[in-house]
């Protein structure tokens, strides 16, 4: 019999320690799957890839990704990536980060390489709240959503508007290709790895900043099924945070 599906060349034989319903797996399948067909394609060579994982739930990316990985200090992770494909200029380059990560400590980061058209590709993983360290309110956290630092909900005039990374990075002037994708069901799930897909590419062309965004569920801090999960953030995040491309300079030409 043809086997028609096996683990991805870019994805260590491991098994996820992800809580059940997190869709870090998902999205590290679908990055590893552009690698290898990237690779395949002769758009990449094979093993010319350097990851660099933060703090975080995320910060496991460095035990399942097949090819060689920093970890950052939290939030750090676009200066790591600038220094490292300013050494190798050649070599695809990708930061892996969740939104407590990169859209709190590490802001100012994300945005001066933005700013700078670091050519360097960003995954920003985006749940609505810190996983790891406890469920507390993130930057990104939707009004009403309670953590375990708003048990009432988040009050907008008390904590702001949640951040919107794509639309504000898109804003920037040398960004190149910003675009926000989910994963809750199978269509969506495609078109997040085309997105990942472009982003490398447009990196490899030597293009500026890419960045893909995207929303995905945390059932254990959530506290809901993974099932409801999935249910919640159609519901709740892609009403707040739309999806589709913000910005595509390579489409404009």
């Amino acid at each position: 019999m043809a086997q028609v599906f096996e683990r991805p060349r870019y994805l260590t034989d491991k098994p996820f320690h992800y809580c059940p319903g997190c869709n870090h797996g998902i999205i590290h399948r679908l990055v590893a799957e552009v690698l290898d067909d990237m690779v395949k394609e002769g758009k990449l060579e094979d093993g010319n890839v350097i990851g660099v994982a933060p703090v975080g739930c995320s910060v496991f990316a460095y035990d399942y990704f097949n090819c060689d990985m920093y970890e950052a200090a939290h939030g750090r992770a676009p200066a790591v990536a600038t220094g490292a494909k300013r050494v190798k200029p050649g070599t695809l380059v990708f930061t892996y980060q969740g939104d407590g990560d990169l859209a709190s400590i590490g802001t100012a980061e994300i945005v001066h390489a933005a700013h700078r058209g670091e050519k360097i590709s960003t995954i920003f993983v985006n749940n609505a709240i810190y996983g790891m360290t406890g469920g507390q309110m993130a930057p990104t956290t939707l009004i009403g959503q309670k953590t375990t630092t708003s048990p009432y909900g988040r009050d907008e005039d008390h904590c702001g508007a949640p951040i919107k990374m794509a639309e504000m990075l898109s804003a920037v002037p040398d960004s190149y290709y910003i675009e926000r994708c989910a994963v809750n069901t199978t269509a969506n799930i495609i078109k997040c790895k085309k997105a990942i897909r472009k982003a490398f590419e447009y990196q490899m062309e030597g293009k500026g900043f890419t960045m893909v965004e995207v929303l995905s569920c945390c059932p254990t801090n959530w506290g809901l099924s993974p099932t409801e999960s999935m249910k919640w953030l159609e519901e709740n995040m892609i009403p707040y945070y739309p999806l589709g491309v913000y910005k595509d300079k390579g489409a404009d030409k």
